[in-house]
């Protein structure tokens, strides 16, 4: 992975041409560029995206791409972070009126299929970075289970999941699950015009909280015992 993808000051980010952090208006360019590779990765793929495709989508002079990346993997690594760090909010934040944490994957759940819905891009960006950039990919995934991880550990002390689970285990296996559910029902899912849903079915998600809820929840006996 390109050191520059990482290169952060306390300020915010810094150039790859100049070693200096960003000013406000150079984050805002550089978010541009980002918008804009989101929609052409998505749009053509890798191989077939380039930094041309990249700089007329956001406006900018090709020249002032190489003052915030230095290469089109740069970019494509950069917006790999960048989605999993806003999809990472997303989740947060629904999650953080849950009074449980079988609500709390509840609501975690939901922000993740909106934040889907909305960026699309984010299944074909991640799934290409296994070719492009492996070191990323894997990045991705592991920066979601140590959060994951963290919630469901103090969920078991708080009695909430079962405490003989293993925390990273259970972790990956949700995180794989909502991921495959979200490509079942949002994007592979179409209406008779062909157009993809702006939302997941809440069925949907009825189902799969349940699921969850039957996976985590600690045995009545277990929890009883804790409660003594």
């Amino acid at each position: 992975m390109t050191e520059s993808v990482e290169t952060i000051a306390p300020d915010g980010f810094v150039s790859p041409a100049t070693g200096r952090p960003l000013t406000k208006r150079g984050e805002a360019t550089r978010h541009r560029l980002l918008e804009a590779a989101e929609t052409v990765f998505a749009d053509l793929g890798y191989h077939e995206a380039s930094i041309v495709k990249i700089t007329e989508s956001a406006g900018v002079a090709l020249g002032t791409f190489y003052l915030y990346f230095d290469s089109k993997q740069t970019i494509f690594e950069a917006l790999v972070i960048d989605l999993n760090r806003r999809v990472r909010h997303a989740m947060s934040e629904s999650m953080a009126a849950a009074k449980d944490r079988i609500e709390a994957e509840r609501l975690g759940f939901e922000g993740f299929f909106r934040f889907t819905a909305a960026h699309p891009a984010l299944y074909r960006v991640v799934r290409e970075a296994e070719f492009v950039s492996p070191a990323t990919l894997r990045l991705h995934y592991e920066r979601i289970v140590e959060g994951y991880q963290a919630g469901l550990r103090a969920a078991q002390a708080e009695g909430d999941v079962d405490e003989h689970l293993d925390p990273e285990v259970a972790a990956w296996a949700l995180m794989g699950a909502g991921e495959l559910i979200g490509m079942r029902y949002l994007l592979w899912e179409r209406d008779a015009d062909g157009r993809p849903p702006a939302a997941i079915d809440p069925g949907v998600v009825d189902a799969m909280t349940r699921f969850i809820g039957n996976a985590l929840r600690p045995e009545p006996a277990e929890k009883e015992n804790r409660n003594d």
